[in-house]
This record gives structure tokens, sequence and C-alpha cells, in this order.
């Protein structure tokens, strides 16, 4: 996600907490709003996005290296805007604001870091293009039932873009050189006077680059830049859930001038399975059973993810519904596995001999159980 995705969004609200909440605070909001919203257990329509949003501010908020990129970023801009000291903004409007699409559409190579670089340079000399982290690659993935649950290793292939191998990133021909641009000193940035305050924009000259490449690079056309395609072993771990980004540090785009690779995010997408659902970290099945055994009770087999069996006893008297739990039979994670959740469904016969229909309605009469339903009135 880009940083101007964290200025239009409030991670802190998304998760219901405050902007000062404890790393701990973060992880238990987290993980009650992802039961709560969680798209196989929340049938509303917005639960889905919901269940996203709540995932990426917690993928943001709970590394603590970018949730403070993100306060940072988020104090200097406000919801939208960033406004110019005193009096004098932009034009010479007072208290003149500009918007972040703006910022983001200014043509400079290296975005808000460079722009606030440029803006605040209080020394009046070349402004300095340090290291810059790379960006963020996402991708997306389908997983089985199965796999999303026991977890697994997948390949994911990337295309992004790297520096140019003709020119080894410099834009330049093989054999020549790039030369510090003559306007602005190698700098990239110019300034110029606007309402009393000196306002740093990109060089004219060469575009914000601070250099200036009089024979380009034929392979890449003088951008320096070249397409890596690449497969990389990404790991799932066990218990997944739908709609879940799995960050895996340092494989996103290579970073700039000495700075650190951006990260890449991998979107789950879990398909439904014909006999088990997930009910938060347990697993869950719904089994059929007979009304002879739920009346007297039995004993039955229920099937497990790892294809065996598991008995389970169900008492005289189950009602249709009831749930039954078989501990260590759900999914396999670091802390142990989770239970599987057994819920009975009383089937009815959708036939009947005549012998049936006599035998049922002779155990009508001796049962003398009489209306269930005369009671309902009187107990509103």
């Amino acid at each position: 996600m880009s940083q101007k995705d964290w200025l239009e969004k409030d991670y802190y609200t998304v998760l219901g907490l405050k902007k000062d909440a404890t790393p701990d605070q973060i992880k238990k909001s987290f993980r009650k709003l992802a039961r709560q919203y969680h798209p196989d257990q929340n049938k509303d329509p917005q639960a889905e996005k919901k269940f996203k949003d709540i995932t990426e501010a917690h993928d943001v908020l709970s590394d603590p290296a970018t949730r403070k990129e993100y306060d940072e970023a988020r104090s200097l801009f406000g919801s939208g805007g960033f406004r110019f000291p005193g009096g004098g903004g932009p034009g010479g409007a007072r208290g003149g604001t500009v918007n972040f699409d703006d910022l983001f559409s200014s043509g400079m190579g290296g975005g808000i870091s460079d722009l606030l670089g440029g803006l605040f340079n209080q020394s009046g000399g070349h402004g300095q293009r340090g290291p810059k982290r790379g960006s963020d690659v996402e991708s997306e993935i389908t997983l089985s039932f199965h796999d999303a649950a026991n977890g697994t290793m997948i390949s994911v292939r990337l295309s992004s873009d790297t520096a140019c191998d003709a020119c080894r990133g410099t834009g330049a021909k093989a054999g020549t050189s790039p030369r510090a641009c003559p306007t602005c000193q190698g700098s990239g940035m110019t300034a110029r006077a606007s309402g009393g305050f000196a306002v740093s924009e990109p060089c004219a000259t060469c575009h914000g680059r601070g250099l200036i490449i009089d024979t380009p690079c034929p392979a890449c056309s003088g951008t320096g830049q070249g397409r890596s395609n690449r497969t990389i072993q990404v790991r799932i771990p066990a218990g997944v859930l739908d709609g879940q980004r799995i960050r895996v540090a340092g494989k996103g785009t290579a970073g700039s001038h000495g700075g650190a690779p951006g990260d890449l995010f991998v979107v789950v997408h879990v398909t439904p399975d014909p006999l088990f659902s997930r009910q938060g970290e347990h697993l869950a099945i719904t089994v059929p059973v007979t009304y002879v055994e739920a009346a007297l009770g039995a004993e039955i087999g229920v099937p497990t993810l790892d294809g065996g069996q598991v008995r389970l006893k169900i008492p005289a008297g189950t009602r249709s519904g009831r749930t039954f739990r078989a501990k260590g039979k759900g999914i396999e994670r670091k802390s142990g596995r989770t239970d599987l959740l057994v819920t009975v469904q009383v089937q009815v016969p959708e036939h009947l001999s005549q012998e049936a229909q006599d035998a049922l309605r002779a155990y009508e009469a001796l049962a003398g159980e009489g209306n269930p339903r005369a009671g309902l009135r009187a107990g509103v």
C-alpha cells in the first residue's frame, strides 16, 4: 500500500483504538473484529470489505517500523491536505492547502519524502537524494480449504521494475555517464518565492532527477529501469483465513540509493469445502443423525480433515442443531491442534412404510407428550 493510502485511511479508527494503543490492544482488537466480520461467520454483504480493512489496518499497526512511518506521515499531512505555516500558501493564498493527489502526481521520483526534503531545506544548499525504500508489491493466490488449514509452500511469480542491465541503472549509454544538471547543480530541486516563503519544486531542466543524460541508453530510453521476472517461494502458515494478507519482508521492489527493498503482501483466497468450514481458529462440520440416534443416544463416526474419523458419543435426547467439541481434532497450529466443532442435524425421513407409520403412532400414544405448542402464547 502507498503512503497516499495511509493518508486517506485512519487505521486506528478501523480497529476502534486510540493512537496510543499498545501492541497487545492492537492484537486483541484485531482478533475480536476478525471473528465478528469474517465472511464465514458474517453473511452481511459488507462484512468481507470490513474484514479486509481490519486486516490491512492490523498489518500496518502491528509492525513497529511500519506503524512509526504511518504515524509520521499522518502527523505531517492532515485529512487530505498539507497546510503551509503562517499566512503564505501557494500563489500567496492565505492558509492555502496542497491536496496530496497533486503531490503524488508532481512528477517527483521520491514522492512525499523528497518533496518534504525540498520544502524544509533550511540550509539553502543542494537537496540530498539519500536512500529510498523500495515499493511494496501485492499478489493474490487461491488455495484449497485443506492447504489453507494445513499450511503450504507456494510459488509466486512477480514482475517488477529493476535496474536496466545494459546501463546498470544509470540511464546513459554504455561508455558514457550522466552529468550533474547545471540548473539545480545536481539537487533536482529549484526554489521560487511564494507568499513570503521559498518553495522548492522539481527542476524543470532535469525533471527533478538532478542529472542530465546526453546519450540515453537505447535499451531503456534513458530511464535506467528494466523489468524483472522472478519466482519466489512463500510459506503460507496453517490456519490462514480467506482474505488475509501475508507479509513477506524484503521481497518487494528493490530500493534506490542503498535503500531497503519493499515488502511483498500476498492476499489469500480460500475455496470453500463441501464438508468443513471455519469458526475462528477451530474447524467445524455438520453431520446428520437419525431420529432414533438422537432420541436414544449413539456413538457415531465423524470425518476429520486428514481423512480419518473421530468417534463421538451422542447422548439420548439430543436436539437438532446441538454442537459437540472434539478436542484436538481441528487445525494444526504452533500451539497445538485446535478443536473440531460437530453440529448434529436430525434427519426426518421423507417416506415411511405403513409398518413404520403404525410404529410411530404407537410410540406417540405411549409417550403421551401432548401438544408441544400448547403453551406458546402463555409464555409471551
